[in-house]
């Protein structure tokens, strides 16, 4: 268990938007970032961090917390794991004791098979490193690819030994269960006759290469076979699992997504090595799409550092075609992408070993096209001087045009691709109007056939009623969160009796600070919050504000369950939802809510007693209809309602 020294310590390091700022590009927003979301799939940033409040909300999906629970949330790191990232990520000590048996078997699956992926990774560094064949196969095979020991060491690379069982045999010795060895694809596991299985290793004889999340966790590996055995794959993929999606992982991200975002660029590549040869030249702000087609997920990921993309491929005729089916891909997601091949019989890999950092740097600028100049100058070059294959040409690039969302990078592909192809422009808005048309009529067929094959229930709109006892307590947990700790002067109109025995308000001021006029009003009314989680954060807060004279969010923030995070979340950062509309360019600013806090709180009060009073009144009201007429009963709901009606006059609000 890690001490509360250890996590105390984590939270007052830890900064948010730098710990956020390594998943996700973020941009200065006033006192605030902002970026797209990396929860939902947008293209209009949704998503806020505020490095005041230490807290960011995410209004796309409704998600929000601080630091750790960020982590948890993105990452599906247990709260353990979230503050271990944290602490190795600002070289803090982590103070802890063993887990007991108990806590171990309480871990659940996915952390078990997290658990696993790091062993196997430690073990085939080990066997690499340590033992005799490790080093004559293993090592000696990334050495003639050229890698360093620094390159090696730093991508975790490893070996798995040519024997049936190696690794499987030393997991279960070491207490990890065979049943996360074959979730995880390990392990193969095969039921023989007489109710016995078989274990044996899935990477049997391979040179390893893991597969990292954006923040380091093994997901998965891919391993190289070296004998010259032709019925095996070269090369093998962990299967899919609860914590590996190929679809859904970049190779490299890991160890590049601070690169791309530096550089906003992302190189993109084919294979394992490409990325390691690349990186160990000096260029690190690339990824490969881990064995698979290019997916859309693998771009939003991409997208979440920048929004420009480099796709590297091989020099053969393969290479190049395979770079075409990824860049509609691309396009559609609204990013820039350019297009670099190798010479003939070069890859990424090659041309990085054999050339110096400055000349693979020229390369790439020099030789990195627009998408629109690649597709035409490679499809030109097929159709020669045949008008049927020139007009496919044309087709297929509209085509790719059509697949951007922006209108005026269409326009300007437009009258690039005009140029290069010779064509009149005319004649490309034509036929990109027919792309689009076709698109919609098809869009609109699929609509009818769903509409058809489902009965459509149409019921009438039902307008939901503001349950304004909530949204008052919120409010009143809001003014504790932001306000609590600050010195005001409160102008009140204090309920007295006049000589007439007529109940009025007379002004009276006070200086007391936002949490003391809170909580000595309510107590003074009596009035209890309603609702059980805001009734569980306001003592909390009080409690909080009442100990120190220096409130923290971030510290309190600390304390909370994981629900509770996401409420206060929620709660502080509800304003700036405003801020992603940019109103200040607009020229419009917004009221300073600091300079009336007084005035809100007291408003805030008034309106929940206001509020209170009522529904006693309508109570009171039932319950002399249920019986006979009570002049008791009367003369209290007589005096509620002119207590009603004074609190209104203060508010400003006239009755009907």
């Amino acid at each position: 268990m890690i001490s509360k020294t250890t996590i105390d310590n984590v939270y007052e390091t830890a900064r948010l938007e730098e710990v956020i700022g390594d998943f996700v590009q973020l941009k200065k927003s006033g006192s605030n970032f902002k970026g797209l979301s990396p929860f939902s799939d947008e293209r209009t940033p949704s998503f806020m961090v505020s490095p005041v409040k230490q807290i960011w909300k995410d209004f796309s999906s409704g998600k929000g917390g601080n630091v750790v629970a960020f982590l948890m949330e993105h990452e599906h790191f247990s709260y353990p794991e979230a503050i271990k990232y944290l602490a190795k990520k600002y070289n803090i000590e982590i103070e802890e004791t063993e887990q007991t048996d108990e806590q171990k078997e309480q871990a659940n699956e996915r952390e078990s098979m997290y658990l696993v992926s790091e062993y196997a990774s430690k073990h085939y560094i080990e066997t690499l490193w340590n033992s005799q064949l490790g080093k004559a196969i293993g090592l000696s095979y990334f050495k003639e690819r050229g890698f360093t020991d620094e390159t090696i060491k730093k991508f975790a690379l490893g070996y798995n030994l040519d024997q049936w069982d190696a690794f499987t045999k030393s997991a279960l010795e070491d207490g990890y269960k065979l049943e996360y060895l074959s979730k995880t694809g390990l392990t193969i596991v095969k039921d023989q006759a007489e109710g016995e299985t078989r274990k044996f290793d899935r990477f049997k004889g391979r040179v390893m290469f893991p597969i990292h999340s954006m923040s380091g966790r093994v997901l998965g590996f891919g391993g190289r076979i070296l004998s010259n055995d032709k019925k095996a794959a070269k090369y093998l993929n962990s299967p899919e699992s609860d914590i590996y999606h190929k679809s859904k992982v970049l190779y490299g991200i890991y160890y590049a997504k601070q690169a791309i975002a530096k550089e906003d660029n992302c190189f993109l590549v084919e294979g394992y090595t490409d990325v390691i040869q690349m990186n160990q030249r000096g260029i690190e702000n690339v990824v490969a799409s881990s064995g698979t087609a290019l997916t859309p997920e693998q771009i939003r990921l991409i997208n979440r550092l920048t929004k420009n993309i480099t796709v590297l491929f091989d020099g053969d005729a393969a290479g190049l075609r395979a770079s075409l089916r990824g860049i509609d891909l691309i396009l559609e997601q609204g990013m820039n992408v350019k297009v670099c091949s190798f010479p003939e019989g070069e890859d990424p890999d090659s041309f990085a070993k054999n050339n110096a950092y400055e000349d693979v740097v020229l390369y790439l600028e020099e030789n990195a096209k627009d998408f629109i100049q690649f597709k035409t100058s490679l499809l030109a070059k097929e159709a020669a001087n045949d008008p049927i294959k020139r007009a496919d040409t044309v087709r297929d690039i509209v085509n790719s045009i059509a697949k951007i969302p922006d209108r005026i990078q269409k326009e300007i592909y437009i009258q690039e691709c005009a140029k290069i192809m010779q064509i009149s422009e005319e004649v490309l808005y034509n036929t990109l109007a027919q792309i689009d048309k076709k698109e919609a009529y098809d869009s609109n067929k699929k609509l009818k056939q769903e509409q058809k094959a489902f009965q459509v229930v149409k019921s009438e709109t039902v307008v939901e009623k503001i349950d304004v006892q909530f949204e008052l307590e919120r409010k009143i947990i809001e003014l504790l969160l932001l306000y609590g700790s600050q010195k005001q002067e409160f102008e009140d109109l204090v309920l007295k009796e006049s000589k007439d025995g007529d109940l009025v308000l007379e002004p009276e001021t006070t200086e007391a600070k936002v949490y003391e006029k809170i909580y000595l009003d309510l107590q003074e009314d009596e009035i209890e919050l309603s609702n059980e989680n805001f009734k569980n954060i306001y003592y909390r807060l009080i409690e909080n504000l009442n100990a120190s004279e220096e409130f923290s969010v971030k510290l309190f923030l600390a304390e909370l369950d994981t629900e509770t995070v996401q409420e206060v979340s929620s709660i502080l950062m509800e304003e700036e939802r405003y801020v992603l509309h940019d109103w200040e360019r607009k020229d419009i600013y917004p009221k300073d809510k600091d300079k009336g806090i007084a005035q809100l709180v007291s408003e805030t009060i008034l309106t929940l007693r206001c509020n209170l009073i009522k529904g006693r009144i309508a109570n009171l009201q039932k319950d002399t209809q249920a019986k006979t007429e009570n002049q008791e009963v009367l003369e209290e709901i007589m005096n509620y309602l002119q207590l009603n009606k004074l609190l209104n006059a203060k508010l400003n609000r006239v009755l009907s």
